[in-house]
């Protein structure tokens, strides 16, 4: 079974100064976006690279994540840290999946280039970094469709199934209503 982890960075939030809306958003989307069996584990930690790091890892080698996903943290500020956590951890880096998420968030804002957004792996885990609220949050992963309903900018999550495949994790299918996993013909398995 597919175990995803799910990290939150924000100081209020962890804080309590305010509700935490990018673990609810991520737990929604995925629900509706995986069709395969799949447990979480969360996190909602403070801005500290040491902390992020040390979630990231244990999400990974202690807890068994196949897939991390992050929110919050990508920007230029100083405590905007998330990628330099998630790079210091990492075995190698997937560029493709922040350059696909700059493409989407420049449709609606001409800041999306200050993103540091950012995809790696670590062991046999895939870490992405995703935007901070959930409007953005659906966007990257799901694609942008046109009025007539068809995708017309790919979201990052067609491919993160297939990524897995390769990485030695769990075969997951998706709700194509939702996101249609892309596979090369060879890589699909049969329904049972």
């Amino acid at each position: 079974m597919l175990k995803i982890g799910l990290v939150s960075i924000s100081d209020r939030a962890s804080q309590g100064v305010y509700e935490d809306k990018g673990l609810p958003a991520l737990r929604d989307w995925l629900s509706r976006a995986i069709a395969t069996p799949f447990e979480t584990v969360s996190r909602l930690i403070p801005d500290e690279q040491p902390g992020i790091e040390a979630a990231l890892k244990a999400l990974v080698d202690d807890e068994g994540c196949q897939l991390v996903l992050t929110t919050g943290g990508t920007g230029p500020a100083p405590r905007d840290v998330t990628p330099d956590a998630t790079l210091a951890v990492a075995d190698r880096v997937m560029p493709g999946f922040g350059e696909q998420m700059r493409q989407i968030s420049l449709r609606f804002v001409p800041t999306a280039i200050l993103s540091r957004q950012t995809g790696v792996i670590r062991k046999q885990s895939l870490i992405l970094n995703l935007p901070g609220q959930p409007k953005a949050i659906q966007e990257t992963l799901e694609g942008l469709r046109g009025a007539d309903g068809k995708v017309e900018v790919p979201g990052i999550f067609a491919a993160v199934p297939y990524c897995l495949d390769l990485i030695g994790a769990p075969y997951i299918e998706t709700d194509e209503a939702v996101v249609k996993a892309f596979r090369p013909k060879s890589a699909i398995k049969p329904a049972p």
